[in-house]
């Protein structure tokens, strides 16, 4: 066990504060530095879409740990910097400002960054994306000034998005590509039940949409679609998805196949080079240990406690069961398991009630389940999903047996 290790974590978003504060807290004694490109200590970025944005709250409550925590625990927090190449030969990674410093292991969470679209106009004004606190803060501005915001892309942020533009009394359109909403993560179920609810409450969608350009002056006037329709607006929302920031990892050699390739541990292809978190692509034990690039917070956070463990040469935590959530209105959708391959599909409850749960399985294996407003069917689907086991369908559309006891009845 290396406790005295000199360790450099590139990024400052949850992965990376969230393995600073681990590796402090598991007994690492040796230097930790943590450079981030932007102004702010580590923060929560969930609530960006939702609560901050709508004024329910403000930045310094969604830091992970109080600005004066990192100096507290010896860890030298580089704010506003940018590292632009790592040197694997000589250890040494090396900062926009010429700075070069030195490693024993390096921790990449670099994230990653909003698409962008080849589309003509899109350098205009108020054409925003939503990743950092500084674009929030530009959101919540515009925001607070109405008009008709244009959303392109249908997927969680850009309703959460909606979601919020709409509570605050902007008009909303959503501009998605595909024949249905979240066309990629989720099932139609859950697509057709949220749809409903943002229609119901004002939100136009246009399906099957390609945006081909975007008119203005200066600021962005109106959206042009390939259908010839024109719709003015007084701001365009771009939630296309994003791309991982593998540029210092691929210029150093190591491998990258849609993320920075790491074992369980979070190893790269240089074993003393780690990658967790948006950036990673990582094996999914549950699931034939594919490898997926996992967007959310509990999967940086899950990795970070992974990469520590092994770092510091202490027993590898159990692997988790993937989960992510959405809170759009007064619906919490909580998602557990990825549903990469499905034949049977279980609605457990009625969408109707605005309580119920989605279940999808293979070969009668729960992979994933949808859970809206269902907080301990949640948890219940959570540890069958853990178990790998077979279950009735039958028990699993019973909602007077808790999820959670399927396991001891019969297949």
């Amino acid at each position: 066990m290396n406790t005295t290790a000199s360790i450099i974590i590139l990024g400052a978003g949850h992965a990376g504060g969230s393995m600073a504060s681990a590796l402090r807290d598991q007994g690492h004694t040796g230097p930790i530095t943590l450079i981030g490109d932007e102004a702010h200590p580590p923060y929560n970025r969930p609530p960006l879409s939702k609560a901050f944005i709508q004024g329910k709250t403000e930045l310094d409550a969604l830091l992970l740990k109080t600005p004066d925590y990192y100096a507290q625990q010896g860890i030298e927090l580089l704010r506003d910097t940018r590292a632009v190449a790592v040197d694997r030969l000589a250890r040494e990674v090396e900062l926009a400002d010429g700075r070069r410093l030195g490693y024993d292991k390096l921790i990449i969470a670099t994230g990653a960054r909003p698409r962008t679209l080849p589309i003509p106009g899109i350098e205009l004004a108020n054409v925003l994306s939503l990743r950092t606190a500084a674009d929030a803060e530009q959101l919540r501005t515009l925001f607070a000034g109405k008009g008709h915001v244009v959303l392109i892309g249908g997927g969680y942020i850009g309703l959460e998005l909606a979601a919020s533009a709409i509570s605050m009394g902007l008009r909303v359109t959503v501009l998605e590509r595909e024949a249905s909403l979240l066309a990629r993560v989720a099932s139609a179920q859950l697509a057709q039940f949220f749809q409903e609810e943002h229609q119901r409450r004002g939100v136009r969608f246009v399906l099957q949409a390609q945006t081909v350009k975007l008119h203005g002056s200066q600021r962005v006037e109106s959206v042009e679609l390939s259908s010839g329709e024109t719709l003015p607006c007084d701001l365009v929302l771009v939630g296309a998805g994003v791309v991982p920031n593998v540029e210092l990892a691929q210029e150093a050699g190591l491998t990258c196949n849609n993320g920075i390739v790491v074992n369980i541990h979070g190893q790269t292809s240089d074993p003393d080079i780690y990658a967790i978190g948006d950036v990673s692509s990582r094996p999914l034990p549950l699931y034939g240990d594919r490898l997926a690039r996992v967007e959310s917070v509990p999967n940086a956070m899950e990795q970070a406690r992974l990469a520590t463990a092994h770092l510091l040469g202490r027993d590898q935590p159990k692997s988790e069961v993937q989960w992510f959530w959405s809170d759009q209105y007064e619906y919490k959708l909580q998602i557990a398991g990825m549903a990469f391959e499905c034949d049977q599909t279980v609605v457990r409850g009625d969408p109707a009630s605005g309580k119920f749960c989605i279940l999808r399985l293979l070969d009668g294996v729960l992979q994933a389940a949808e859970c809206v407003n269902s907080p301990v069917d949640f948890m219940g689907a959570k540890q069958l999903i853990a178990s790998q086991q077979r279950v009735d369908l039958q028990v699993l559309s019973d909602t007077s047996i808790k999820l959670k006891d399927a396991l001891a009845l019969p297949a």
